[in-house]
């Protein structure tokens, strides 16, 4: 069952302390805070057919959360999961966010700096080994096509 990145918010002092935000367990991470760079991961380990897209508040300017997508999985802190099961789960979870999900057309750097992200080098350490490392432990249950 699919569990909305909203239940892995970082606290006030995760926020401020990049290091203590850094440590936490990797589910927690790649949810908030780091999922734009497990999105980018994802695409970058499965090419083609396979885009980043966002959760936004239906008011916000700024998206909540980034996942990779192809349309019909995703795949983001919680591993493989259908879209509309992901959909779904968050727009249960923060029934006032009204969230839609808009594709991202730019590469991450422009991300990161366009909607107040971080970029890989504003981590305490490259998030790129952890972040494919991360996504290898979900191989065993990946959909046929990308096993």
């Amino acid at each position: 069952m699919y569990i909305p990145c909203s239940v892995f918010r970082r606290t006030p002092l995760e926020r401020f302390d990049q290091d203590l935000a850094w440590h936490r367990d990797d589910r927690w991470f790649f949810a908030a805070g780091a999922c734009h760079i497990l999105a980018y991961a994802v695409l970058e380990r499965y090419g083609g057919g396979f885009s980043a897209a966002g959760l936004w508040p239906r008011a916000a300017a700024d998206l909540s959360h980034v996942y990779a997508r192809n349309g019909v999985w995703a795949f983001d802190h919680s591993g493989w999961t259908p879209v509309t099961e992901l959909l779904k789960a968050s727009r249960t979870a923060e029934p006032d966010a009204d969230y839609c999900s808009r594709p991202i057309t730019m590469d991450l750097d422009e991300f990161c700096a366009r909607h107040w992200h971080r970029s890989r080098a504003e981590f305490p350490y490259d998030p790129w080994p952890r972040t494919h490392a991360y996504i290898t432990q979900f191989d065993r249950t990946a959909p046929e096509p990308f096993r």
